[in-house]
């Protein structure tokens, strides 16, 4: 338990968080959520775009609540030179520096790394983009699944010989922000022993590709023999391990290692498939694919309900799971009971769900309860704790447009 150790792991720490939409909000809410004081600068007039995101109660706007939860907020005007004076005696004061904009964009805002490092030696400053800080690629702007058609990630979902698909989900920007967070840490535990500042370079595309646990070095050391791409509901080289159509449901299967494959065959009341020349390992499996997920789905369809396969496959401890949809899924018992399924209240759009924080840490047992800020909430908190100002300069800068409070 927490023992007078502060709120959180990152308690103490100070971000300064230029992001928007998701993937850098992602990393500056996971540090949020371990405790680090994080502020939020958004760019007048509009601010993070993530405020026009679904679902909206009239200005409020859940995308972003879910995003950008246990942040301070500063609005001001980038156009204007005391905004950027501003910037520059925030960054000497603080840790870290994350952002997202496009490449170039925060150095046009006097914050390049070398000009923030000259002030603060010991800055860990991350930029996030979707093709990275330098490349062919990296002027280009990107979004989430234009980094996955890159990778090549999205050529591997769908029909053999029909169109790609991609998930509707934000896989990528949040993998990305989650990647920006862990480095962010461990700069912090660099800097921890020698003192040392540096910039992180992270990007959507070295994210995305590095999620092929297979393809590329299969590709390579076939010396392009093997091509993977697209197989449809099932793995191209791991069987059986895909989707079934069950009596009312899809149902995964995933054992191919042959202890799964015979628990699996023990299950479906057909013990002796384990040893069918057609079945018998998994490269047989995999010449015989269309008769092995006839022989699985005529199983399922044999069944009383899923429920009764399902449980056949559990006693036997086969790797496998229903397809939830979304609302299956927040009602669903485990994700309920680890808090993989949040509850949080917003003063102005009451009580909904969320993603909850995956990260568990055992001295920290209890999530912290995080608000998320109106445009500019902030201006007066930040600056007179951070940098000294008197309120009625505070005032004064807002009166001038030089901050800006309030929604868009």
């Amino acid at each position: 338990m927490n023992q007078g150790i502060g709120r959180h792991v990152l308690d103490g720490y100070r971000v300064l968080d230029f992001t928007q939409v998701v993937a850098g909000p992602t990393a500056t809410l996971m540090l949020a959520e371990m405790g680090a004081e994080v502020i939020k600068v958004e760019l007048a007039p509009a601010g993070d775009p993530g405020r026009l995101g679904p679902f909206r109660v009239g200005e409020r706007s859940g995308y972003f609540v879910q995003h950008n939860r246990g942040k301070k907020d500063l609005c001001l005007d980038p156009k204007s030179p005391e905004a950027r004076a501003i910037l520059m005696e925030l960054a000497a004061r603080v840790d870290v520096i994350v952002q997202n904009y496009a490449p170039g964009v925060i150095g046009r805002l006097g914050l390049s790394y070398d000009a923030v490092r000259a002030i603060n030696p010991k800055i860990v400053m991350c930029s996030i983009s979707a093709f990275g800080q330098t490349g062919p690629l990296s002027a280009e702007p990107g979004f989430d699944y234009l980094g996955a058609a890159y990778a090549g990630v999205t050529s591997m979902g769908g029909e053999p010989g029909g169109p790609p698909y991609f998930p509707m989900i934000a896989i990528g920007d949040v993998s990305t922000g989650v990647h920006a967070m862990g480095a962010i840490c461990a700069a912090l535990l660099y800097r921890e022993r020698t003192g040392r500042g540096q910039h992180l370079d992270i990007s959507l595309l070295d994210t995305y590709f590095h999620y092929h646990e297979a393809s590329i070095e299969t590709h390579t050391l076939s010396r392009g023999e093997l091509r993977p791409t697209r197989s449809g509901l099932h793995s191209w080289y791991a069987v059986p391990a895909g989707v079934f159509r069950g009596r009312e449901r899809y149902i995964i299967i995933i054992a191919p290692l042959q202890q799964h494959w015979e628990k699996l065959c023990v299950a479906m009341g057909q013990p002796e498939l384990a040893r069918d020349p057609r079945f018998a390992t998994n490269d047989d499996r995999l010449r015989n694919l269309d008769a092995l997920v006839a022989t699985i789905e005529g199983w399922l369809r044999s069944m009383p309900s899923d429920d009764d396969a399902v449980a056949a496959m559990r006693e036997q401890r086969v790797p496998m799971a229903p397809v939830l949809s979304v609302e299956e899924a927040v009602r669903h018992p485990h994700l309920r009971a680890r808090g993989t399924v949040r509850t949080i209240r917003d003063r102005i759009l009451g009580e909904f769900d969320v993603p909850g924080f995956a990260l568990r840490f055992s001295d920290f047992p209890e999530p912290l309860q995080l608000d998320a800020p109106i445009m500019g909430e902030h201006n007066e908190t930040v600056l007179t704790g951070m940098l000294g100002y008197s309120a009625e300069r505070v005032r004064d800068l807002e009166a001038r447009g030089v901050l800006r409070r309030g929604e868009a």
